[in-house]
Parts: C-alpha cells; sequence; structure tokens
C-alpha cells in the first residue's frame, strides 16, 4: 500500500476540519472624500446578493463572507462610482475607498467645506437621508471639531458661525438655549422648529413651541440649521428648522469609553460620560451618556443642578431595513436672582432682591425610527415620537422696582403630553434623458396636549411646588391640539448646472382650550369663569426654489417660502401684572424670501453671502400701555404687519492652508460671521409704532474669530459685537419697571485652548475675557422681570479620557 496515501488522506481531513472551524471571514471599510467620510454610500458585494450603506462615518461592513473573488462597487449620488475585484483568502480585508465628486450630479448627506475633518461650518447637500435642501440657505455647525466651553452649552461660542442670529444670554449653566434668527423673538428659540435626530422636542409643538430641554454640547455631533423655506417640510416657522443631531456608538470598534470632567468659576461642576460601540458583526450599534451638572452664578440665589441622559439604539435587521430606538431623558431645578432696574445694574449689576424664584423641569422623550432601502435611491423613513414632560415656576412676578414683602407667591404649572408620527418617501428617477431629479413626499399626524394651571404657592422661600389650595385660585386649562399634513418637493434637474424645487404643504390645525380662570375683581369676591373654545382652520404653504451649480464649485440659490405661525390659547389666561394678552390674537402669515451665493474656493475659503427679506403679517408683539388705573404695562397683541431685509455673511477660511497650498501641518482659521438687518413695522395707523425697529433686532451683528494649531493643540479667540436694540414696539428708552427699554449695544470677548496626548484631552478657557457688563434681554415674567445681566469674566477646565 502506498504510504503516502493515508498521509494526503490525515492532511486532507485536518485541512477540512479547521477551515470548517474558521469563522467566517469579513469585508469592511470607510468611504470617504479627503478625510471626511461619506455617509450613504450603497456598497455592493457580488456574486452574493448582499447590500450595505455606509453611516454616518463612512464605515459598512459584510459578515460571513467565504473565501473567494468578488467585485466590490460603491455607489453614491453625486459622485462617481467605484468598482474593483477584490481577493478573499485567510484574512478578514479593509478597505479605504475614495470617491469623486461628479459636478452634475446631486449631492447626499452633509458636506463641509475644506473636505477634512478639521472644519466647523458647513452646509447641507441637495438630498440627506429622506430629505431635500436643493436651493434652501442651510447652514452647518461640527460641533465635534468645535473648542468651546461645551460644558455650559456656551451658545456664543457654538452658533458664532450662523449669521443673523440674535442670542439672550442669561443662562449661566446653558439648561435653556435662546436663539432667534432675521429679526425673530429668540425667546425659547420658539420661532423655530426645535427637533433632536428629526423628532420635535419643544414643549408642545404646536401650541407651545418653546424649548425647555437643550441637547448637551458635549454629546452632539452636528447642529443643522434650515432657514425660513424649511417651513414646507418641517412645519410652517418664520424661523425655520434646528435640528440636533446627536452622536453614535463608534463603528469600528466594540466599546469605547468617554469621561469629561469640568471644572469652572462659580462653583460650575461637570461630569460627563459616554460609552458606545458596535457589535453583532456590525449590526448593532449603542451610544449613551449620562451627564450631572451643578454650579452658580456671579449673583446671589443662583443655584442650579441638572441630570442629563440619553440612549441610543440601531439595528441592521437587514441589508435594507433599519431600526433605531431613542430615550432622553433631563431634569433640573434652578433657583433665579430676578431681574434688575436700570440704575441697579448700572450701580451693581450684581445683586439679586429675589430670593424665593425657582423653576424646575423634566423632560422624557422616546423615539422609533425605521429606515427602509426600496432600492437605490429609494427610501422610505418612518418616525414615531413621544414627549411627556413638565416646567414649574414658583416666585414674585411683582415689578421689580418694588420690594418682596414675603407673600404667597405665584406658581405655575405645565404639563405637556405630546405624540407624533412622520413617514417620508423619497425617489431618484430619470426624466428627459436625466437621471438625478428627486422626489420626496411625507405625511405628518401631531396630537399634543398642554395641561396648565396657575394661582397662589406658599410665602416659604424654598422650592416648594405646591397650590395653596386643592384647586388653583388663578386659572386650569387643558390645550389640546391636532395637526394633520401633507408635504411634497422635486428637484428638476432641468441642465447640468440648473435645478428648480418647487413644494407646497398642506395643514389641517386644530387647537382647543377647556378650564377656567377667575376674573380678579377690587371690591366683590374674584369670578370664577368657565371657557370653551375651539379653532379649526386649514391652508397651503407654497415655495419654489432654484440653483445654478458653477464648474468651479460656486452655486447661486434663490427661494421664496411661505410661513405661517398659530397662536396658542394657553398665553391667552397668564396672570401676570407686568403683562398682559390681547384676548382677540389672531394667526400670523407671511414669507421668507433667500437670494446667496455660496461655495468653496480653492479647497481653503467657504463663504455664504445672501441676502433674505421676511415679510411678517400681524405681526404679535409688545406694546407699552396703561391701564384706567394708570397703572403701567406690556400688552402682548397683533401689533401690525413687518418687514425685514437684511445681509448675512459668512467667511470661513484657513490662511496657512491657502499660502501653503495645502502642505503645512498647521491651520491658521479665520472666520467672520456678519449680519445688516433693518426690521421695521409697517402698515398701520399706530403712530406710536408706525416705521418703529422691531423689538429683539439688532441691526448689526458681527462675530469673528481666530483659532491656531495642529492636530494636538488649538487656540482659539472670538470677538462679538451687537449694535442697540428694543425690547418693545415702540422703541421705549427705559421705563420705571425696566420690562421696556433699550438694550445698548456690547462687545465681548473669549479665549479657548486645548491639547490632545493620546488618550488624554486638556481644554481651557476664559468666557468674557474683558469682564464686559452688558445684558441682552429685559423679561416680563420668568426669569425676571426687568433685566437680566450677563454673566460675568468666568472660567472652566475640561479634562477629557477617551479609551
Amino acid at each position: 500500500m502506498n504510504q503516502k496515501k493515508p498521509l494526503a488522506l490525515i492532511l486532507f481531513l485536518l485541512g477540512s476540519v479547521v477551515a470548517f472551524g474558521q469563522k467566517p471571514l469579513a469585508v469592511e471599510g470607510i468611504v470617504r472624500e479627503g478625510n471626511e467620510g461619506l455617509p450613504g454610500a450603497i456598497v455592493r458585494l457580488s456574486p452574493t446578493d448582499g447590500v450595505e450603506i455606509s453611516n454616518d462615518n463612512g464605515y459598512f461592513r459584510f459578515g460571513r463572507v467565504a473565501s473567494g473573488n468578488y467585485h466590490l462597487e460603491v455607489s453614491l449620488l453625486g459622485y462617481k462610482t467605484f468598482q474593483d475585484t477584490i481577493k478573499i483568502t485567510d484574512q478578514n480585508i479593509r478597505l479605504d475607498i475614495q470617491l469623486e465628486e461628479a459636478v452634475n450630479m446631486l449631492t447626499k448627506e452633509v458636506v463641509v467645506f475644506g473636505r477634512n475633518t478639521e472644519t466647523v461650518s458647513g452646509k447641507l447637500n441637495d438630498v440627506s437621508g429622506t430629505a431635500i435642501y436643493a436651493s434652501k440657505k442651510t447652514e452647518l455647525i461640527n460641533v465635534r471639531n468645535m473648542n468651546a466651553n461645551l460644558a455650559t452649552n456656551n451658545t456664543r461660542q457654538i452658533y458664532a458661525r450662523i449669521p443673523g442670529l440674535n442670542i439672550w444670554e442669561y443662562d449661566r449653566g446653558g439648561l435653556q438655549m435662546g436663539i432667534g434668527g432675521r429679526g425673530l423673538s429668540p425667546n425659547r428659540s420658539s420661532n423655530f422648529n426645535i427637533r433632536q435626530n428629526g423628532y420635535d422636542i419643544s414643549a408642545d409643538a404646536l401650541g407651545y413651541p418653546e424649548s425647555y430641554y437643550t441637547p448637551s454640547a458635549e454629546a452632539l455631533q452636528r447642529i443643522e440649521i434650515i432657514r425660513g423655506a424649511a417651513s414646507l417640510q418641517y412645519g410652517p416657522q418664520f424661523g425655520g428648522l434646528v435640528n440636533f443631531v446627536m452622536r453614535e456608538g463608534p463603528r469600528t470598534k466594540p466599546i469605547e469609553f468617554t469621561s469629561r470632567q469640568t471644572g469652572g468659576s462659580f462653583g460650575l461642576f461637570n461630569t460627563f460620560n459616554s460609552l458606545g460601540g458596535t457589535v453583532a458583526d456590525g449590526k448593532l450599534n449603542y451610544y449613551g451618556f449620562f451627564q450631572y451638572k451643578r454650579g452658580d452664578s456671579w449673583r446671589p440665589n443662583s443655584h442650579y443642578t441638572q441630570k442629563n441622559g440619553y440612549f441610543h439604539l440601531s439595528y441592521d435587521l437587514t441589508s435594507k431595513l433599519k431600526i433605531t430606538g431613542e430615550y432622553t431623558h433631563m431634569n433640573y431645578l434652578a433657583q433665579q436672582p430676578g431681574g434688575l432696574t436700570d440704575a441697579q445694574f448700572a450701580e451693581d449689576a450684581s445683586v439679586s432682591v429675589r430670593a424665593r424664584n425657582w423653576f424646575r423641569v423634566d423632560w422624557n422623550l422616546v423615539s422609533l425610527n425605521f429606515d427602509y432601502t426600496i432600492k437605490e435611491g429609494t427610501r422610505i423613513n418612518w418616525r414615531n415620537y413621544v414627549l411627556r414632560g413638565g416646567r414649574e415656576a414658583i416666585g414674585a412676578l411683582t415689578y421689580i422696582n418694588r420690594p418682596d414683602f414675603g407673600l404667597n407667591r405665584d406658581y405655575m404649572a405645565d404639563r405637556y403630553d405630546n405624540l407624533g408620527s412622520e413617514l417620508r418617501f423619497i425617489h431618484q428617477y430619470k426624466i428627459l434623458g436625466k437621471d438625478d431629479n428627486t422626489f420626496l413626499i411625507g405625511t405628518r399626524v401631531y396630537k399634543g396636549l398642554t395641561v396648565r394651571k396657575q394661582g397662589d404657592g406658599n410665602d416659604g422661600d424654598g422650592p416648594d411646588f405646591e397650590f395653596l389650595d386643592d384647586e388653583p385660585n388663578k386659572s386650569d386649562f387643558r390645550f389640546p391640539g391636532t395637526n394633520l399634513a401633507l408635504f411634497a418637493e422635486n428637484i428638476f434637474q432641468l441642465t447640468k448646472s440648473w435645478s428648480v424645487t418647487p413644494g407646497a404643504r398642506f395643514e389641517f390645525i386644530d387647537t382647543k382650550a377647556e378650564g377656567f380662570y377667575f376674573k380678579q375683581n377690587k371690591f366683590i369676591p374674584n369670578e370664577k369663569i368657565f371657557e370653551s373654545r375651539a379653532n379649526p382652520r386649514s391652508f397651503f404653504l407654497l415655495g419654489i426654489g432654484s440653483s445654478w451649480k458653477f464648474k468651479q464649485g460656486a452655486e447661486l440659490y434663490a427661494n421664496v417660502s411661505q410661513n405661517y405661525r398659530s397662536i396658542n390659547f394657553n398665553d391667552i389666561r397668564v396672570v401676570n401684572t407686568n403683562a398682559r394678552v390681547d384676548p382677540d390674537l389672531k394667526d400670523e402669515t407671511g414669507f421668507n424670501i433667500d437670494l446667496g451665493l455660496r461655495g468653496t474656493y480653492k479647497n481653503w475659503l467657504y463663504a455664504d453671502v445672501s441676502l433674505f427679506y421676511l415679510k411678517y403679517n400681524d405681526r404679535i408683539g409688545s406694546i407699552f400701555t396703561t391701564d384706567s388705573s394708570f397703572m403701567t404695562y406690556r400688552l402682548r397683541t397683533n401689533v401690525s404687519d413687518s418687514r425685514n431685509l437684511g445681509l448675512e455673511v459668512l467667511l470661513d477660511g484657513d490662511i496657512l492652508q491657502a499660502i501653503s497650498r495645502g502642505k503645512s501641518k498647521y491651520k491658521l482659521n479665520l472666520y467672520t460671521s456678519l449680519s445688516l438687518i433693518d426690521a421695521r413695522y409697517v402698515n398701520t395707523q399706530n403712530t406710536a409704532i408706525a416705521n418703529k425697529l422691531v423689538e429683539n433686532v439688532p441691526p448689526v451683528l458681527l462675530r469673528t474669530g481666530l483659532s491656531t494649531g495642529n492636530q494636538r493643540f488649538n487656540l482659539t479667540y472670538q470677538f462679538a459685537f451687537q449694535t442697540k436694540q428694543y425690547s418693545d414696539a415702540t422703541n421705549t428708552e427705559s421705563t420705571p419697571t425696566a420690562v421696556d427699554g433699550a438694550i445698548p449695544a456690547f462687545s465681548v470677548m473669549d479665549l479657548s485652548a486645548s491639547y490632545n496626548w493620546r488618550f488624554l484631552t486638556l481644554s481651557s478657557g476664559v468666557n468674557n475675557l474683558t469682564d464686559t457688563r452688558y445684558f441682552t434681554r429685559r423679561a416680563d415674567g420668568y426669569p425676571g422681570p426687568g433685566i437680566l445681566p450677563a454673566d460675568k469674566r468666568n472660567y472652566y477646565l475640561t479634562l477629557q479620557v477617551k479609551i
């Protein structure tokens, strides 16, 4: 017998056992343009039926692949298709795929000027997921690349590159965000549609669109902003959309832990700890964080504590279907030092004349999203979300020029119970020989319920959130609301350079008020009045945009879109001695127009220069007036029409990259954000406000900064300036109560530095470097009333560990 045959047989059997016991091989990689990962790329591996879509970092993975030869194809709208042949033997394959941009096609997801991971500003592309942004004024903030005081959500630093934003600066811990664009009030950002990962997070998006929850900046990937033309896809608000995109777990490792510890002036302590990663052969991605923050302020009676948690879980059920679930919880308790009169602010802005004012918020958000790819260029997104939360305020609402005599305090309690569902379908198709046309259609169903109660609280000093009696003695209302919407947009690519994007939105709104209030009488007992109202209405919004893209990368864009803002009944019955509301308030209507030129110059300078015109009919504002008892107060009413005309400029470039032609290891980034706005009341017979400046509109807003460093070290300086503005429609210079009056011009500086070594990052900075005394807001109620001073000079130090 041939002895070689048994030996060969044994070797064959051993080899078969080893091969059978081997783990299946994997093919994974990153799809990039330059250094920037490209999300949404469709990756095919033939002859298998496997199809994967790259995530937000450009990562993809095929598991359980047998040895052999394969054909790889990577396609992404707006880029040339990549094709290659790969051979899989006995090791996993990791690829780094570079895509080239196709000038004559629309692009997808986020594009950042400079095409590298160091940039902060940029814009959204024409098609992003299941949304169309062609021809719209869009802006982007890459928070992950920002050197700023993220522990306190420093709004002045984070939004420095967004021209035209008026920012209310009075919240020392970053608990609430107050921004307004193009001459709209910053009050709790209520003129923007505020979302997190695409779903609503404001108190009641229909009846009370104020934001009491602001996502932690330390957990943000980026912030997307779409101006007034967002009304067609996201709701009719005049301001547009602000969407906070949260971080996900890294795709390249199963676990990553990040811990950030921050200490600072006035007792600031912030701990932020996150955990994330990808498991289950790349199909399951998770990310979560917990944040605890406490601090005081340079004024007495200013202590606050906050807890914030978030968890994200997404699973690729198949190569085409992904399910994502998220939960957010936030609560905080803050003591409010109250406002000041003009004389008090001038003499000593650090004083506090209110020691019994408290504010408490709890917020819970749950979302469940389904993303399904029918085929290349055809996708469905179904997002569902629930909000349950509330806010409570107790304190003295009397005029700030009157002492607090220690009487019973005013107590207001709101509960919010909302749910929404939004379904989107997007399809890219060929017409007249061109395959880069895009059609989007969607629908939205929303049910909101706000329960608002107001009455007397106790006469104590602490956060005792209870009514004195079983029933509130001022008002108790339920405000249910229903919203049904249908919207559609279409990109018609008429030539390689020219596209036209028309759109329409149908809205049905039904708001109701059910409850009672007490009519306050002087000589007879207060009268309890029951009230029930319903206000159903429906309307269409229309819009159209156009874009011309030049070969050099510049783009000329223009659009016009109608806007609408509904009144909400839950504002009408608030009992506040400093402000009253006209019971005959009516909805506001109008439109936004944009005309702009934007683009990247030689890969080192990004510029966006645009003109806008905002027409606001039946604008709701405040008029300083007196009652029959000669008591002064602010009347909130439909003041008149207004028109806002302005110029917005953003220039953001790396000077060293321009000089060295991209060869420098260092950067010297200079940015300038400038807005010039003329906003006036028109079409009115009221001489007190005719041609007067619209309130909360600084005619000049300038923010500029310089950032230098390399991969390890960064130093950033910022200068902000804004001119004088007014807090009411009559342009009152000052009042004894400080509720109305001028807000003087000011300038403020910030300095930040960071150093990275392996898994450690040390960050530090000084906010309000020159210790400027200024204010941006006069409040008629909480957290005032009166002048709310901005923070004085303060310091922070952050140590980050990432493993």
